[in-house]
């Protein structure tokens, strides 16, 4: 081989070398570039992943905690106003077997009567008494039935109360 041709093989052989050299050196640093972005992505990802996570959780646990308390709610309603219909009961039944003893009374009365005027005066007395015992009545039963919602719709009043709190509180 001739010098001429030794010199341009060892000059084409130094500048692949160096071409090979600076393509690694290239590579090298899309590697390590391409990695740190995939760690970024990684890393992220993770931390959206652990937020979004831990807000789903929250968002769970208000749901469950917002729902035991609802049920809890009714459940107590439902006591107040069984425990308040049964009084009701008794005082209908009360008011009903007080009614029944006065007419047997006044039945009484009037086989006892030994004129007509007896009978029609025992009668009307009866009859008065009756009606003025009967809008009493209804009166006290009226104001049982109203105060028997009023307690049993207490508990879940002040649940939605609660309730609507929380939501204009997280809106806010």
């Amino acid at each position: 081989m001739t010098q001429k041709a030794k010199g341009a093989s060892a000059s084409t052989g130094q500048s692949a070398g160096d071409a090979f050299v600076a393509g690694q050196k290239t590579i090298e640093q899309v590697v390590a570039a391409s990695t740190q972005g995939y760690e970024q992505v990684v890393e992220m990802t993770k931390d959206h992943v652990e937020k979004t996570s831990t807000a789903a959780l929250k968002g769970y646990d208000d749901v469950a905690a917002f729902n035991k308390e609802s049920m809890d709610a009714f459940v107590k309603a439902g006591e107040i106003w069984t425990k308040g219909f049964e009084n009701f009961g008794k005082a209908c039944f009360e008011f009903a077997q007080g009614s029944a003893q006065e007419s047997v009374e006044a039945a009484k009365s009037m086989m006892s009567a030994k004129t007509i005027t007896d009978v029609v005066d025992a009668q009307s007395a009866f009859a008065k008494s009756s009606f003025d015992k009967a809008v009493a009545e209804s009166t006290n039963l009226s104001e049982m039935s109203m105060k028997i919602t009023n307690e049993a719709t207490a508990p879940i009043q002040a649940q939605f109360s609660a309730v609507a709190q929380k939501f204009v509180k997280s809106a806010a």
